[in-house]
């Protein structure tokens, strides 16, 4: 029996390039050893365990250059790992302190075997690599991987240096391809921040298709005839999808959402800020500052200080019944479309693939019952990639997207305000002298070659988007200067030893130690 129609989960996983040999401990590192620990890892485990049982499945999930460089590098998974062990020791004293409180003594416990467990995974399953997995899920058809930009680089912004978005895309597909092996079928534009134009890059490339915000679509041109829930095609033949707002917000909204529910984890109270400072001190970083350890103990209980116990067999219960819900939902949504359009509609869900663990302890559980419930409980509708999509309706209306992006206001105002705005001028002028070299050494010696090379790799980092985010929320608004300091520092020091044939090979060595994503990179993709 045919479905009334389809739903696109899709998975955005990114994180910004940060890896600091310089330092025996580095504070933003952990924004990936919490990624994995939270969200990639209970994520493997829930996939593998559905195909293992012979659940079918299909789910999109884009995998961003900088954080494939991170999972495949050998200081970066040595540092995970003697992380895991300082939360397991963490986690046993935990044990002992809560002896006499069952309901923290009961957590203490799951913690502690979580993080024997992510140990065991990480180091004896997956040999500290987790790019293996997820391209065997690929393999197998169970996930469609998708690519995206070099570093995270907000496109629309950079268009008044055409070669600095061919750069950003053309790195990030090759990133892709060195990683799974194949040509990306899609391809997650870094904050949906489409420009027209741009999907040039993408054909070039061999992508078929892309993701954007839902007014993307619906203020493109001509109007369009199925609104988001089916594919608008530009002219040169790469697709658009566009987001469904009534999905996303069901997950994504604290206030309206499923993650704010009374029963689940509360994200905010942690033992890194509950605790007496000498206890937890050896687990905090250098510095000494208090931060998140990942043990939680609370529930979010509601707009209180007075939390509850977290109970885990109420959270587990509430997602079932939250996936339930939004199976429910989805189904009636596309009964509703079905009825007044010709063709089985898509509805696209793309969400951040750190809310489900990180942000949202309970979403891997949530998103597995889902995929059980969507096999067993109906046949309204089918999950599918993008790309199937086109198996069933090989033709679609041609129109042009119009510029666009996700986040507030929907038109950048995210990734340019008074925060951030003095950024860009050194943005363009680096791209600006990045095309100019490349275009003047089309034939250079092997220590030029390396001094461009790393030229282009300090353009890129600093064009990640996450640095005007970080500006603009002003969560880690120190690092974000140094870094973007450092990076600009790095390329006007290369770019005058060039100019002047005056390279420092050892200096060059460690700016490649120290900067080193994109092994296969080369130059010359600025010089058009």
């Amino acid at each position: 029996m045919n479905p009334q129609g389809f739903v696109a989960l899709v998975l955005h996983t990114h994180l910004p390039f940060v890896r600091h040999p310089e330092h025996p401990d580095f504070l933003e590192e952990r924004w990936l050893f919490e990624a994995i620990t939270e969200t990639y890892l209970p994520l493997l485990e829930r996939f593998q365990r559905l195909a293992n049982e012979g659940v079918p499945f299909r789910i999109t999930m884009s995998f961003t250059p900088p954080l494939l460089a991170m999972l495949a590098d050998p200081v970066l998974q040595g540092r995970y790992v003697r992380h895991l062990e300082k939360l397991i020791d963490l986690s046993g004293k935990e044990i002992e302190r809560t002896r006499w409180m069952p309901p923290f003594h009961r957590l203490a416990l799951l913690y502690h075997h979580r993080f024997k467990t992510a140990r065991q995974q990480f180091v004896e399953t997956y040999r500290q690599s987790l790019i293996a997995p997820f391209r065997e899920l690929s393999d197998r058809g169970l996930i469609e991987p998708i690519a995206s930009a070099a570093t995270h680089g907000y496109l629309p912004l950079m268009d008044l240096s055409p070669s600095a978005v061919r750069a950003q895309i053309h790195v990030g597909v090759q990133a892709f391809e060195h990683a799974f092996g194949k040509r990306p079928a899609g391809f997650w534009l870094p904050e949906c921040g489409y420009h027209p134009g741009h999907e040039q890059y993408l054909k070039e490339c061999g992508v078929r298709y892309f993701l954007t915000d839902a007014h993307g679509i619906l203020l493109g041109s001509p109007r369009p005839k199925y609104g988001v829930f089916a594919p608008a095609v530009c002219e040169n033949g790469v697709a658009a999808f566009g987001r469904d707002l009534e999905s996303s917000k069901s997950v994504w909204s604290a206030e309206e959402g499923y993650p704010g529910d009374h029963d689940y984890r509360e994200f905010y109270r942690d033992i890194g800020y509950d605790l007496d400072y000498e206890y937890v001190r050896p687990y905090l970083s250098g510095d000494g500052a208090r931060l998140n350890t990942g043990i939680k103990y609370y529930r979010i209980t509601g707009k209180t200080n007075d939390k509850q116990p977290y109970d885990p067999d109420r959270a587990i219960e509430r997602a079932a019944q939250h996936a339930g819900n939004f199976l429910f939902n989805r189904a009636q949504q596309i009964e509703h479309l079905r009825s007044v359009i010709d063709r089985a509609p898509i509805v696209v869900s793309p969400y951040d693939a750190e809310l489900f663990g990180h942000w949202w302890f309970e979403g891997p559980d949530w998103l597995e019952f889902l995929i059980r419930k969507a096999h067993t409980d109906q046949t309204a509708l089918s999950l599918i990639a993008p790309s199937d999509y086109f198996q069933h309706y090989p033709t679609n209306q041609v129109l042009e997207p119009s510029m666009s992006s996700w986040g507030h206001g929907g038109y950048h105002d995210v990734w340019l305000n008074g925060s951030n705005d003095w950024l860009y001028r050194h943005l363009h002028k680096m791209a600006e002298r990045m095309t100019q070299l490349a275009r003047e050494h089309a034939q250079p010696d092997a220590l030029q070659r390396r001094a461009l090379n790393q030229m282009a790799r300090e353009l890129l980092l600093a064009q990640s988007s996450d640095w005007a985010f970080i500006l603009k929320t002003q969560t880690h608004a120190a690092y974000v200067y140094r870094r973007i300091h450092d990076h600009l520092a790095r390329f006007n020091a290369l770019y005058d030893a060039v100019q002047q044939r005056r390279i420092d090979d050892t200096r060059l060595a460690r700016l490649e130690e120290t900067d080193s994503p994109f092994p296969f990179l080369d130059y010359r993709v600025y010089a058009d």
